[in-house]
């Protein structure tokens, strides 16, 4: 085992075991599907992240091969689904593909699904070969920690209690419970502790949903259940907003965590309760994607990535950076303007560090916009700075929109707008 150390050996067998195989031999014996010609870089993950990732590698040095790995030949936006479930912003609208982005930085991109990553041999496979690499990018998002919540079936649960806090089909069932939701009816929707994807993402969801029942079914209500203290993030304005526009329909309850779902009930219970709902939103708790576990690069705590926050270079494995939802940003919260600066930082640094130049210290920024009526928005903003080794927000360098306005939703509108064109061309 000389030339792989044994946070790597163990990645590689979790991810033979991924593969249904009985060993690391398998990984070897995929065959290339692009031969290596020179340096290459491959970005695992094609959202806020990964896309930028790649695109800014290619910007800073076209010599650098940069290879795409994605699943999907689209990429649906979590950042304004949630307006999809109140009905008034067509899916559509939050889909971009990669052909362009493909075409005009000369990525390669494979559509594909990464099954085992070898850090050793610096090796990345998925369902048709393998590609090896000198530096790998993984933006992989989220995955969910299911297993906290008793009765939850990774599979059923979500047809019956949508989480939709990955966007597309779930983001469009949540939305036909919605609009189905029986006259005067009761929607339960879950938080999970933070850190998730999105602070401020359910109670967002919460105002879209209250905004379609008051016009669309006025007699129905919403039952909140957080595991947190408090609102998350921008807890004033949220209250503000439901005062102004849900008085009424929506029941808050903080330190209310969810401990076991019947998907056939349509109910959850807290160990206090049984709570049932004719629609039920349970988000669960998460952790980073099942690609950051395979790669070995997920820290003791089994759940997010640690990294050197100059290069997003992992702390446990070597020639690997993470960005995005999946890694630990320090101050920054996990969200896609986060994630766009941080892969501009990386594809700043990894090339550096492929050129042996010296890292450039980073800056980063952060807008988080929430809609609270179909017209009136919130926002959060900070910027950050490398200070002692961490990630910090720069004192006094924001702070939240100073009330409920209609200006910020359309910087919301401009903002999606903008980052859909940066990561699509």
């Amino acid at each position: 085992m000389s030339n792989m150390n044994r946070r790597s050996f163990i990645g590689l067998l979790g991810a033979a075991a991924g593969l249904g195989l009985a060993g690391a031999p398998a990984i070897a014996s995929a065959a290339e599907l692009l031969p290596k010609k020179g340096r290459r870089v491959v970005v695992v993950g094609g959202g806020y992240g990964g896309a930028i990732a790649a695109k800014h590698i290619r910007l800073h040095d076209p010599s650098i091969e940069v290879v795409l790995i994605e699943r999907n030949r689209s990429f649906v936006s979590c950042p304004f689904s949630n307006l999809v479930v109140g009905g008034f912003r067509d899916i559509r609208d939050n889909t971009i593909a990669y052909d362009k982005l493909a075409a005009n930085h000369g990525i390669h991109v494979v559509y594909d699904e990464v099954t085992a990553i070898d850090t050793a041999a610096r090796k990345v496979v998925v369902s048709g070969g393998s590609l090896g690499y000198d530096r790998l990018v993984l933006s992989p998002g989220i995955d969910f920690r299911f297993e906290e919540i008793e009765g939850y079936d990774p599979v059923e649960t979500p047809r019956l209690i949508p989480h939709a806090w990955k966007a597309g089909e779930q983001t469009l069932l949540l939305r036909r419970q919605l609009v189905d939701l029986p006259k005067g009816g009761t929607v339960v929707m879950s938080i999970p502790l933070a850190p998730f994807r999105c602070p401020p993402g359910p109670y967002e969801r919460i105002s879209m949903m209250a905004w379609h029942l008051k016009h669309h079914n006025p007699g129905a209500r919403i039952i909140v259940l957080d595991a947190n203290p408090d609102i998350v993030s921008k807890g004033a304005l949220f209250r503000k907003a439901w005062e102004k526009h849900y008085q009424g329909m929506i029941d808050y309850r903080s330190g209310s965590r969810v401990l076991k779902v019947d998907g056939r009930k349509r109910s959850v219970d807290n160990g206090v309760e049984e709570i049932r709902g004719d629609l039920v939103n349970l988000v669960p708790p998460q952790k980073a994607g099942l690609v950051a576990h395979r790669a070995g690069v997920v820290g003791e705590d089994g759940k997010w990535c640690p990294v050197d926050p100059l290069s997003f270079e992992s702390t446990l494995v070597k020639g690997v950076h993470v960005i995005g939802d999946a890694c630990m940003a320090g101050a920054m919260p996990k969200s896609g303007y986060s994630a766009n600066s941080q892969a501009k930082v990386c594809a700043t640094n990894l090339v550096r560090l492929m050129n042996g130049q010296e890292l450039v210290d980073p800056s980063h920024a952060n807008v988080c916009y929430s809609y609270v009526t179909e017209r009136e928005a919130i926002s959060v903003a900070f910027v950050y700075k490398v200070e002692g080794g961490k990630t910090v927000a720069v004192p006094d360098s924001g702070g939240v929109s100073p009330d409920l306005s209609e200006e910020e939703a359309v910087y919301a509108q401009s903002w999606i707008r903008n980052i859909l064109h940066e990561m699509s061309t």
